[in-house]
This record gives C-alpha cells, structure tokens and sequence, in this order.
C-alpha cells in the first residue's frame, strides 16, 4: 500500500472527512515520524511496531566495477521492529495462507490422479478398439 492508497483507504472509512483532510494528517503524521526519526529518535506505537535509528558500521568493501577494496563509511539507518500484536497477526494470517496453500496442494494432486486415471482408461480404450478393428480386419478379409 503506497500513501496514495493509505489515504484513499482511510477517507473511504471516515466519510465525515475530506480526501484533503486525510492527505493533510497522513502527510503531517510521516513528516513528525520522519523528523524525529532525522534528529535520531526513537517512535514506538503499540501493538504496532517501534522505528530506530540504528548506525551501520564502517566496513571494508569492493567496487563491482573494478574489484578494488574501498572504505565504506558508517551509516545511519531506519530499523522498524514489529510489535506483538502485528506479529500474532501477520502469523496467523501466513498460517491462514500455508493451509489454503496445501489445500490447493491436495486438490492439485487428486486432480492429477484423477486425470492420470482418466488417461490410462482412453489408452487402454484406444488399445481395445485397435485390437478389435485389427481383428475386424483380419477375419474380413478371409
């Protein structure tokens, strides 16, 4: 979900609001997070989740280009933490996903044996009717 569709989603659950009044909170909301979030703080909201700061250590690495090693400076960067809440749903949500998953896995193979058994019936019929027009042929022509 882009912010477009964020705000879009929330003016459509609040109708008492304008499209421009969410944009103006959505926007107003990210901006605050992300100026905190500039000035090294630390946002937790929870049951959601919690965003750090965290600094990446400087490190030795190489140049794709020329395969030459180069200092690569520390860096700041955004860590998000998911909280309880979120978690529990995101599992049981992924749990939800793996049992339609197998369950398409069971029907997928069952559709398979069936056509499977539907084949060898259309050979073994094939081979019947061969067999037959071959004996046709052989005692009509006698």
């Amino acid at each position: 979900m882009n912010r477009a569709e964020l705000i879009s989603h929330i003016a459509a659950q609040f109708p008492q609001l304008t499209q421009q009044d969410v944009y103006i909170a959505v926007t107003s909301i990210l901006k605050t997070m992300g100026d905190h979030l500039a000035s090294g703080g630390r946002i937790e909201a929870r049951g959601f989740g919690s965003f750090q700061v965290n600094v990446r250590p400087p490190r030795l690495g190489r140049n794709p280009k020329t395969g030459m090693k180069v200092q690569v400076p520390a860096r700041p960067t955004v860590h998000f933490k998911p909280g309880a809440e979120l978690r529990e749903r995101v599992n049981v949500e992924a749990e939800l996903l793996d049992g339609m998953i197998e369950q398409v896995i069971k029907s997928t193979a069952r559709a398979s044996a069936a056509i499977d058994k539907a084949l060898k019936f259309v050979e073994e019929s094939n081979q019947r009717m061969i067999t037959s027009q071959a004996n046709i042929s052989r005692y009509s022509t006698k």
